[in-house]
């Protein structure tokens, strides 16, 4: 799981913004997109299974991240 969903920095992230990019959601607003953390890691897991293709990314480290649980179910506006 990414660890952004419980980081101070999740709505001003330059590589959540990416991940979620990635993730096709593309239905969330972002008003200031000015924090680029520094020595992520992110993952990429790729499954297939017969005809079908999934890839899922996640930040598995950041020397930036600074603890706050729960923000993700706050709103990005």
């Amino acid at each position: 799981m990414c660890i952004c969903v419980n980081c101070r920095h999740m709505n001003q992230c330059q590589t959540y913004i990416f991940i979620e990019k990635q993730h096709k959601n593309i239905n969330l607003k972002y008003k200031y997109i000015n924090f680029m953390p520094i020595h992520t890691l992110i993952q990429i897991n790729i499954q297939k299974k017969m005809n079908y293709t999934s890839i899922d990314w996640d930040l598995i480290e950041c020397l930036s991240f600074v603890e706050k649980p729960g923000l993700w179910s706050c709103p990005i506006y």
